[in-house]
């Protein structure tokens, strides 16, 4: 069980009722994680390794490190629907560990509910069960 993360305008978030921290059992804490779990300023290449997290220093195994590209992209390119798929390359990009890893399979999708809003539903499937994860990233504007 993990901690449930959620994105809002201003980062992640955690939710809490009764003095419960939400829990999770599936995929979706480490999705966020992976997906904004990173140094705001990194892009994710390699070139740009000087600006990555931290604590991958201190990582052996490059598949467990934290890139964050999409985190990158979705506060540096206009949230419009000509981004889009670059939005959703960026999130498999980032998710890829998963697969050589824990999932058996993840896909993206992004779409636009709003002006200058994005929203990026992930799928991950382990062993048979689905996990789904949405993050709703509001623009610059808002």
């Amino acid at each position: 069980m993990d901690v449930r993360l959620f994105q809002t305008a201003d980062g992640g978030e955690i939710n809490a009722s009764n003095g419960q921290i939400e829990l999770s059992e599936g995929l979706d804490t480490a999705s966020y994680l992976s997906l904004f779990g990173g140094n705001d300023d990194d892009s994710g290449l390699t070139a740009d390794n000087a600006s990555q997290w931290w604590a991958n220093f201190d990582e052996p195994d490059p598949d467990k490190t934290y890139r964050s590209q999409l985190q990158f992209l979705l506060r540096t390119l206009p949230l419009i629907p000509a981004n889009l798929q670059r939005f959703e390359e960026a999130a498999v990009a980032d998710l890829a560990w998963m697969k050589t890893s824990v999932a058996d399979s993840i896909a993206a999708r992004a779409t636009m509910p709003g002006i200058d809003t994005v929203k990026i539903d992930i799928v991950t499937v382990l062993d048979g069960k689905t996990t789904k994860f949405s993050v709703n990233q509001p623009g610059k504007a808002q």
